[in-house]
């Protein structure tokens, strides 16, 4: 149902016309292109040039197999009757041979010139990169791409991990690739949920993750943020479903990931119990926050933004019906959070200072006494060692300075913006948190995700030294008001620093490897 068993790597779906007419699927598509193109959203096409649907050496022969078995496949060396199954289908198609890489080539330029997509997103990717040794991101395929006149200047998306030895990837990609980044929703749902240890980690996913793209001389805009995407959990599942419940599928519920990292809030599935349901709403405003205030490139899952569930299942692949539909009838509360979404949405693109091009450092603003990022805990004091480490810290507030004088227009011109403090709390018990700096600045709270509407009508104002009641499991977003004076702002933060959590010796030998 879904398509990602392929054979005709140049052709629409058929079925996808919404005419029902052969062939009519290409002029629809490209129709569909120039609308989308129209209202300013580019498309990106996801591909899978790992496999095809011959599966193993028992499954049918379509067309690669029965043209050139072993041109088109990675086949074990010492018994080509069988294949060597990078991607979990049964079959891996071979890059390194120049035929297949030649037919990749021509179908991705076919898609960006022809179709006229703006990029791909590239299933199970590090199959596509494999030679005798394990991944390389020296291989042909990434140098091919790199050379040619029309993919250099698309846009790139690695699902950076297959099922083989070496799969996981994230991070590894060479320049211009970005990745979905795994580790951060592996963060994020971690985080939320209430498991300890993840403290120091949110540092790095909320700044953009330097710990995996800073090294290689990579950008935040390189890291694909996400907590769901169309593989596992819609957001409303992650947070009412403690297992999946894949029963429809007919596979005894043994198909799909075991590791979701999810927690219903006190009840399996639907429930009228009212605090579970505002405490899973709070949920997932509390994931939608931390996905849009993030460094780096958010993804949101289509329904995500207004609440759509799939009763649990996390692998709906093979689920053509009401399962995996799209009801577009809302009651008042999906409206509600459809409504929250977009002005997150909107938030985010009015605020330059949450998507940097460069990486925060931690350091003073050239000409300022301000840094770029500071981190505190609940006392309004700076974030120690000790409490980066610390297993059972599950709070911080991260102050942005708007003053990013680092980051200029096309013009030249230094971008500023304002400057912001989120606070995130997943305790079970709220905090009283102290805002940091000196008694004569003012804050006003913008943002408060124990409030159903999350924006708060009427922003509520603050002086540092104040204490926010940081609802438990719940986030708050403050903004520095404008106008006060730029020498008490300096004054507030002069000679205070804080470095991102350190590296372990195992972050480490991962980022050499």
């Amino acid at each position: 149902y879904w398509g990602y068993n392929t054979i005709g790597f140049f052709a629409p779906h058929a079925q996808y016309s919404s005419s029902g007419q052969m062939g009519q699927q290409v002029s629809e598509f490209k129709a569909m292109v120039r609308s989308l193109h129209a209202a300013g959203i580019e498309v990106i096409l996801d591909v899978v040039y790992n496999h095809t649907a011959e599966g193993n050496q028992l499954g049918p022969t379509l067309c690669f197999r029965g043209i050139d078995n072993s041109s088109y496949y990675r086949l074990l060396a010492d018994n080509p009757r069988f294949y060597l199954d990078y991607t979990g289908t049964g079959n891996t198609l071979d890059t390194l041979h120049p035929r297949m890489l030649q037919m990749v080539m021509d179908s991705l330029r076919y898609w960006a010139s022809e179709m006229h997509v703006d990029g791909f997103r590239f299933d199970l990717a590090p199959a596509l990169a494999r030679d005798g040794t394990g991944v390389n991101k020296f291989h042909a395929f990434f140098k091919v791409i790199r050379q040619d006149p029309i993919l250099s200047q698309v846009k790139l998306i690695a699902e950076p991990w297959d099922v083989g030895d070496g799969g996981y990837q994230v991070g590894n990609f060479p320049t211009p690739w970005s990745e979905w980044n795994g580790k951060y929703r592996d963060t994020v749902r971690s985080f939320w949920k209430g498991d300890e240890g993840h403290i120091g980690e949110m540092g790095y996913r909320l700044t953009g993750s330097p710990d995996l793209y800073r090294h290689n001389g990579r950008r935040p805009y390189d890291s694909i943020n996400f907590v769901t995407a169309h593989d596992g959990f819609t957001l409303d599942d992650l947070v009412s479903y403690d297992k999946k419940h894949n029963e429809a599928n007919g596979d005894g519920n043994n198909d799909g990931d075991n590791n979701n990292q999810s927690w219903n809030c006190g009840a399996e599935g639907p429930t009228d119990d009212p605090q579970i349901n505002a405490l899973r709403e709070r949920q997932r405003r509390n994931f939608l926050t931390t996905l849009f205030l993030s460094q780096g490139v958010p993804m949101l899952t289509g329904g995500d933004e207004w609440g759509r569930t799939q009763n649990g299942n996390n692998n709906v692949y093979c689920q053509d019906n009401e399962i995996s539909w799209f009801d577009w009838t809302r009651d008042e509360k999906q409206n509600q959070f459809l409504e929250f979404t977009r002005r997150l949405i909107q938030f985010r693109k009015d605020h330059p200072v949450f998507r940097r091009p460069k990486f925060l450092k931690g350091r003073r603003i050239p000409g300022s006494e301000i840094r770029d990022v500071m981190w505190f805990n609940p006392g309004g004091n700076l974030m120690s060692e000790e409490e980066w480490a610390s297993p059972f810290v599950r709070c911080l507030g991260m102050l942005l300075s708007g003053d990013t004088s680092d980051v200029v227009t096309f013009e030249g011109e230094p971008v500023r913006d304002d400057t912001f403090l989120l606070l995130i709390n997943a305790h079970y018990e709220p905090i009283a948190f102290v805002l940091p700096g000196q008694e004569n600045l003012e804050w006003q709270l913008i943002l408060d995700t124990t409030n159903p509407s999350g924006f708060l009508a009427e922003p509520r104002k603050f002086a540092s030294g104040d204490d926010v009641d940081l609802g438990g499991r719940a986030s708050c977003l403050l903004q520095l008001v404008s106008g006060t004076q730029a020498q008490a702002r300096e004054e507030s933060w002069k000679k205070r620093r804080v470095e991102f959590p350190p590296v372990s010796a195992e972050e480490e030998r991962a980022a050499k490897g």
